[in-house]
């Protein structure tokens, strides 16, 4: 019976061929709009018509590196089938382009729902051999709705070892979908765009898409991500899933949240990493709450009282935004390719990747205290950024600057705590001073 229901489900799709690898597409035209040639890491390509930001090359490179790495640990499918990935929303076909010439994809189905952009994905494509010497696939390309994508091959049991899904705005339809079709210990890159709602200013639109309910706090980009992750982990459980953040990628232009997960089957064990975050205006204290928590939040400047100085976002990611161990795999593999060096026309790869590797202690608050804040809050000008992560880590607290917000450090020190050391330091500085 189940056998004649997925049979009877797939008949809904008829257009999109059972077997990708085998079933030529039908012929269209290969060339592209004529453009300027775009270059990421020595892989060239053309953007057309097609919406392509150059701003989003950091977060290419970083799903790039995520997946080779990831990728060298697999052996082929049962199938035969090799590494496969599907770019579920794939533009220009960049991404998909990257996957199969650097990650190490066998192949790769590249989706976009529009039409228009056929002769330039396929153009970008073309660059790529289209068939291995043995004669299988390495790539198709398709136009639809991506759920139905996912939907179909889902239906079929044709799992996936990436699924990337570079969504608009705060759409997390997919999520379920996308989740089903990855196989077990697969990746799944997600985005979202919606920067009013991880400010808090769309409480009910993050409600509806994560299942969180955001309020606006000083480090909302950082809300963002964790927004993201926690409505990735809520979907999961839902199907007997459990993930893992490998890096989280916050950029201002969009602006845009980016986390590569690892979806693993069973349940999560341990739930102390899925609550609520909580931000008190009077002191600038934040702390992190469990689900048994949630009727005693308050904050210690109030002493135990309600009070309309603390706002609350939950329930939402409050583990390391990423795991250590992966990203420095990421930063060795960087160096390796020659990425990681500083390069005036490119963004410093190198020095982000260290900054994830220090995000990723455990042992990290969510959030950041911004300089500024401490600044106002002390009535006093702070020390540089790096002396007072020193002094903090000479107190015996952990303390990173934040790759979201480069005047601002992520510690466990609260911020009563910060702005005594800040003072300490500047008295020392000036004892020094007048000394000389």
């Amino acid at each position: 019976m189940a056998a004649a229901a997925a049979a009877a489900h797939l008949s809904l799709f008829p257009s999109l061929s059972p077997n990708p690898l085998k079933t030529p597409t039908r012929p269209r035209p290969l060339a592209a709009p004529a453009n300027a040639l775009e270059c990421e890491r020595g892989v060239e390509f053309e953007t057309g018509g097609s919406f392509f930001r150059r701003e989003s090359a950091v977060g290419r490179d970083l799903g790039v590196l995520s997946a080779a790495i990831h990728f060298r640990s697999l052996s082929p499918g049962d199938d035969g089938s090799g590494i496969r990935v599907l770019d579920a929303m794939c533009g220009c076909g960049v991404r998909s382009l990257r996957y199969l010439a650097q990650a190490g994809a066998d192949f790769v189905w590249a989706n976009d729902a529009s039409e228009d952009c056929r002769p330039l994905i396929l153009s970008n494509l073309a660059r790529h051999p289209r068939f291995s010497p043995e004669g299988r696939r390495r790539w198709a390309v398709t136009h639809l709705d991506a759920n139905r994508v996912l939907a179909e091959n889902y239906l079929r049991r044709e799992f996936f070892d990436l699924v990337d899904v570079d969504s608009f705005g705060s759409d997390s339809s997919y999520m379920r979908l996308a989740i089903s079709t990855i196989r077990k210990g697969g990746l799944l890159y997600v985005t979202s765009t919606d920067g009013y709602s991880s400010g808090g200013h769309r409480p009910h639109c993050s409600l509806d898409s994560y299942g969180a309910y955001v309020r606006p706090m000083p480090f909302s980009n950082e809300v963002g991500l964790r927004m993201l992750i926690g409505g990735v982990l809520r979907e999961a459980a839902a199907l007997g899933y459990h993930i893992l953040p490998l890096f989280s990628y916050y950029s201002y232009h969009g602006p845009v949240f980016r986390v590569m997960l690892k979806v693993n089957k069973g349940q999560l064990q341990d739930r102390s990493q899925y609550g609520f975050i909580s931000y008190c205006h009077c002191c600038g204290n934040s702390q992190t709450f469990s689900w048994e928590e949630v009727g005693q939040i308050s904050c210690t400047c109030r002493k135990g009282e309600v009070s309309k100085s603390i706002v609350v976002s939950g329930p939402l990611w409050t583990g390391p935004l990423h795991d250590a161990a992966h990203v420095t795999e990421m930063l060795l593999l960087a160096t390796e390719w020659g990425w990681a060096c500083t390069n005036k026309k490119e963004d410093d790869l190198e020095k982000l990747l260290k900054q994830m590797i220090e995000e990723g202690d455990p042992l990290l608050h969510p959030g950041y205290i911004k300089l500024d804040e401490i600044a106002r809050r002390g009535k006093m000008n702070t020390p540089p950024l790096s002396t007072l992560i020193n002094a903090l880590q000479k107190k015996g607290y952990a303390a990173s600057r934040s790759h979201i917000a480069h005047n601002a450090i992520k510690t466990n020190c609260p911020i009563t705590k910060c702005i005594q050391f800040a003072y300490e330091l500047r008295h020392i500085a000036g004892t020094a001073n007048r000394g000389t």
